[in-house]
C-alpha cells in the first residue's frame, strides 16, 4: 500500500492553527491520510512541538496553537462593545498575555440577554482572524438578586416584567409576595430560592415604587438597576443643615466685582461665576484679566466627614430629565454652595492672565467672597451680544457680557491654535411638561455662549493642574490617553476608501483628525467619518498620573470647576488650599496616598451615572414614540453588528434596532473592520454612516428599547401596502423572531429571514 507523504512541521503547525478548535492526533492523521507507522512517528512530531513551545496540550489528549481556547469553556462577560456585542473572557487563563477576543452570541434579538460579570458555559470557535465567537449552552449564573419589574396580576398568579435587558424570562409574582402592589406598579423586588419543577423563578416585593404609566418612574428605573445612592445619611444632613454664612476674615473682598453666572435655563446649581476686563498691563496688549470664581465646596465638605463620605460614595451628581440625584444635599447643593444672585457666598478665585492669543501668561489662586450681580441663561447672554438684551442683560452688556466675549475670542484662537478635537455632536433635550409627561424632544442649540463658559472653564483647570505640579501637590488629572494603535490602523484602513490618508507612523495629534473632519465636512460620508473618529478615541478618567488630555491637546489637565457635582474637584480644591496654604479644609496627611484609588472610584461612578442617564433618556424617549408606530424616519446607521443595525433617528435623536431578520432576504457578512453587512448573493450594503429610512415598529418604555424596520422608497410613498404598522410588510411579524448571529466556523454568515415563505411554504432558518 502506498503511504502519503509525511508532512513537515510547518504544514501540521499551519493545520492545527487553522484549525476552529482543538485537534487531536485521530483529527491530524485523518486529514493528512497518515496510516501505520506514519501514526507513531506523528507522536513523535506532535511531543516535539510541544517541547519546543509550539502547541499546548487540551483536554481528551488534543493540541492546539499556544493561547488556543477549548471547544468549550466557562466565560464571564466582561463587556459590550460599541457595536452592542457582548464581549466575554475565559474564567481560566494562565497566560500573561491577554486572552484572545470572544464575541458571545447574545440569545434575545434586541436587547442584551446576558451582562457584564455573568458566567456561561459557552461552546467556542476560532474565527479565520483570530478571535473566537461563543455560542452560550448554559448559563451558570451571576444574575442580580434584586430587579426591578412591571407586576402582572393573572389567573396563574401574576407575573413580573423585568426591566433590565440581561433578565432571560419573565418571574412569577405571587398574590402573597406583592404586597401592596397594583397592576401596573413598577416594584422592586428579590429573587427567592429556586425549585427545578418550577419553569420560572418566583420573587418577593421590596418596595413598590409607583405606577408604571408614570413618566416620573422613568427615571426610578435607571436609578435603581445602577445603584445610584439616592438616601443621604442622618449624620450627613446633619451636617449640610449646619452650614451657613461665612465672614470675610482673610478672604478676598469680590463683592464689588460685578460676576455672573451663565447656566442653562433648567439648571439648579450654580457653582461658577466669571468676570472679565482688558488688561492693564501695558505690557500686555489686546490682553484679558478673566476671574473664574467657584463655590467653595471644601470649607462646608471637610475630609472624613459624613457629607465626605457620602460624596465620595456617588463620586458625581446625576441629571435626568425629570430630576438630579445629588452629590451632596440639597442644604449645600442648592443652597450655601450655589452661588445665587444677591447673595454672598464664599469661592475659591482663579484670576488669569491672558494675551491677546489667548495664551495663559499667569495666574492666582485665592480665597474670596462673592455676591453674584446675575443669574443668566445662554440664551440671554447670546441674544444681549447680539444686540436682542432683556431687562436683566440690558445693563450687563457693556460691563459684563462684552468683556466676556472678548476675553472668550482671545480663548478661541489658542484653542485652533492647539488643534483641538472638536466632534460637536448633537445633543437631545427631553423637554417635560408640568404634568410629568414629554412633551418634545429637541436637539439642545450650541450657542457662541456655551463656547464661551467652556473655555473660561478649561483655562480655571488648566491653571489649576499647573498650580498643583508647581506646589508639587497631589493632583487628581482628567487624563484622556491617545487613541490605541489598533484603533487607528483600523481607522486608517476605513478612510482609505474615502481617499483620506493617515500615513502609518506618524505621530498621531488632535489636529490630524481635524484635518480629515475638514476635508469631508458637507460630504455625504461626513457622518460616517466623524464616527469612526469619535470610536478611535480613548475613554477619559481620573488619575493622579499625568497622561495629558489628546482631545483638547493639553499636557496637563484637572477638573476644578464643579465641586457641587463632581468629587474629583473637591479633591483639586483641597490640593490647592493645602499647596497654597488658604486655611481650613485642606487635604489629610493620608490623602495624597489613596488619590489613586480615589481616582479609579470616581471614574467608575462617572460611567454609572453616565449609563443610567442614557438609559432614563432612552426609556423617556420610547414614551414619546409610542403613540407613533407605523411611522416613517429618517435616520443615520451608527452602529453594525452580526445581528442588525443600529440607527440613530434624526428628529429625536434617539437610536433603534434592525433585526438582521427584517432586512432583504440573502445570507449577510458581517465585515466588522469596513464596519458593514454585505449580503452574499445581491450584494446589499449596510454601512456606518448610511443614510436610511425606517418605520418605527416597537417602542418599549420599560427597557427603552426601539424595533426598526429599513424601508424602500416605495414603501415611504406608499404606507398603505405596508399592511398593518405593527406587524410589517404583508402582515409579517418582525417582532417574532429571534435575534440571529453567525454559524460556528463561518465569521458572521447571517442570513435574512424571507417576508414571504418560501416555495415550499416554509420559513428558512437564519444561520
Amino acid at each position: 500500500m502506498t503511504h502519503s507523504p509525511f508532512p513537515s512541521k510547518a504544514q501540521v503547525l499551519a493545520f492545527i492553527r487553522e484549525s476552529p478548535s482543538p485537534v487531536g492526533k485521530r483529527e491530524i492523521a485523518r486529514a493528512f491520510r497518515l496510516r501505520g507507522d506514519q501514526r507513531i512517528e506523528l507522536k513523535a512530531l506532535l511531543k516535539e512541538l510541544k517541547q519546543d513551545g509550539l502547541l499546548e496540550p487540551h483536554e481528551k489528549r488534543k493540541v492546539a496553537r499556544p493561547g488556543a481556547l477549548p471547544a468549550v469553556a466557562v466565560l464571564e462577560v466582561s463587556a459590550v462593545d460599541p457595536d452592542g456585542e457582548l464581549l466575554a473572557r475565559p474564567v481560566v487563563w494562565h497566560r500573561d498575555e491577554a486572552p484572545p477576543t470572544i464575541y458571545l452570541a447574545s440569545e434575545r434579538r434586541g436587547r442584551t440577554a446576558l451582562g457584564p460579570g455573568e458566567r456561561v458555559l459557552a461552546r467556542l470557535t476560532r474565527l479565520p482572524d483570530g478571535t473566537y465567537e461563543g455560542q452560550p449552552i448554559r448559563v451558570l449564573g451571576g444574575a442580580p438578586k434584586r430587579l426591578l419589574g412591571l407586576y402582572d396580576p393573572d389567573s396563574d398568579g401574576g407575573r413580573l416584567h423585568p426591566t433590565d435587558r440581561r433578565a432571560k424570562s419573565d418571574f412569577r409574582l405571587a398574590p402573597a409576595d406583592a404586597g401592596e402592589a397594583v397592576a401596573g406598579d413598577l416594584v422592586l423586588v428579590e429573587v427567592k430560592p429556586h425549585h427545578q419543577r418550577l419553569a420560572l423563578r418566583d420573587v418577593r416585593v421590596v418596595e413598590r415604587l409607583g405606577p408604571m404609566d408614570s413618566p416620573k418612574t422613568l427615571s426610578l428605573i435607571s436609578i435603581h438597576e445602577h445603584g445610584l445612592p439616592t438616601v443621604f445619611t442622618s449624620e450627613a444632613l446633619a451636617e449640610a443643615a449646619d452650614a451657613g454664612p461665612v465672614k470675610l476674615g482673610k478672604r478676598r473682598d469680590l463683592r464689588q466685582i460685578p460676576l455672573v453666572t451663565i447656566d442653562g435655563a433648567d439648571a439648579r446649581d450654580f457653582d461658577d461665576a466669571v468676570w472679565a476686563e482688558i488688561d492693564s498691563d501695558p505690557a500686555n496688549p489686546g490682553g484679558w484679566h478673566l476671574l473664574v470664581a467657584i463655590a467653595d465646596v471644601a470649607h462646608y465638605v471637610r475630609p472624613g466627614s459624613a457629607l465626605d463620605r457620602a460624596a465620595l460614595e456617588r463620586g458625581n451628581s446625576a441629571y435626568f430629565p425629570d430630576r438630579v440625584v445629588p452629590m451632596l444635599p440639597e442644604a449645600l447643593s442648592n443652597g450655601w454652595c450655589s452661588l445665587r444672585p444677591d447673595e454672598e457666598r464664599p469661592v475659591l478665585a482663579a484670576h488669569l492672565w491672558l494675551d491677546r492669543n489667548g495664551q495663559l501668561l499667569r495666574h492666582k489662586f485665592e480665597r474670596g467672597l462673592m455676591r453674584s450681580v446675575a443669574r443668566l441663561t445662554y440664551n440671554q447672554v447670546q441674544a444681549a451680544y447680539d444686540g436682542m438684551p432683556d431687562d436683566l442683560a440690558e445693563p450687563l452688556l457693556d460691563l459684563v457680557i462684552r468683556p466676556l466675549y472678548g476675553a472668550y475670542q482671545a480663548l478661541a484662537k489658542a484653542r485652533a491654535a492647539r488643534g483641538t478635537l472638536d466632534l460637536d455632536l448633537p445633543e437631545q433635550q427631553i423637554v417635560i411638561g408640568d404634568d410629568g409627561t414629554v412633551e418634545a424632544i429637541e436637539t439642545r442649540a450650541r450657542l457662541d455662549s456655551h463656547r464661551l463658559i467652556e473655555e473660561f472653564m478649561i483655562a480655571a483647570n488648566v491653571a489649576a493642574a499647573e498650580t498643583l505640579e508647581e506646589r508639587r501637590q497631589p493632583c487628581l488629572y482628567r487624563v484622556h490617553d491617545a487613541p490605541d494603535p489598533q484603533k487607528i490602523e483600523a481607522l486608517r484602513q476605513v478612510l482609505e476608501t474615502f481617499g483620506l490618508r493617515l500615513a502609518r507612523g506618524q505621530v498621531i495629534r488632535p489636529r490630524l483628525f481635524a484635518q480629515i473632519l475638514d476635508k469631508v465636512a458637507g460630504e455625504a460620508h461626513a457622518p460616517l467619518v466623524s464616527d469612526l473618529i469619535l470610536r478611535s478615541q480613548s475613554q477619559a478618567a481620573y488619575a493622579p498620573g499625568n497622561l495629558g488630555h489628546f482631545g483638547l491637546a493639553l499636557p496637563r489637565y484637572a477638573h476644578f470647576t464643579s465641586p457641587i457635582r463632581r468629587y474629583a474637584d473637591l479633591m483639586v480644591h483641597r490640593a490647592l488650599i493645602t499647596g497654597l496654604a488658604l486655611g481650613a479644609g485642606a487635604l489629610e496627611p493620608e490623602d495624597g496616598a489613596r488619590f489613586e484609588e480615589i481616582g479609579q472610584q470616581i471614574s467608575a461612578t462617572e460611567r454609572r451615572a453616565q449609563a443610567a442617564e442614557r438609559e432614563a433618556v432612552d426609556r423617556f424617549t420610547a414614551v414619546f414614540l409610542k403613540d407613533r408606530l407605523g411611522t416613517i424616519v429618517q435616520g443615520r446607521i451608527t452602529g453594525v453588528t452580526r445581528f442588525g443595525l443600529f440607527v440613530l433617528l434624526s428628529d429625536t435623536g434617539a437610536d433603534g434596532l434592525v433585526p438582521i431578520s427584517t432586512l432583504p432576504q440573502d445570507f449577510y457578512d458581517h465585515r466588522a473592520e469596513e464596519h458593514r453587512l454585505v449580503g452574499r448573493r445581491w450584494g446589499r450594503s449596510y454601512r456606518l454612516g448610511d443614510q436610511v429610512q425606517a418605520r418605527l415598529v416597537e417602542a418599549n418604555p420599560l427597557t427603552g428599547g426601539l424595533i426598526l424596520q429599513l424601508v424602500t422608497e416605495s414603501d415611504s410613498r406608499d404606507s398603505s401596502q405596508s399592511g398593518d404598522p405593527e406587524t410589517g410588510p404583508g402582515g409579517w411579524d418582525p417582532l417574532r423572531t429571534a435575534q440571529e448571529t453567525g454559524t460556528p466556523g463561518r465569521p458572521a454568515r447571517t442570513e435574512s429571514r424571507p417576508k414571504k415563505p418560501g416555495p415550499h411554504g416554509r420559513r428558512r432558518r437564519a444561520r
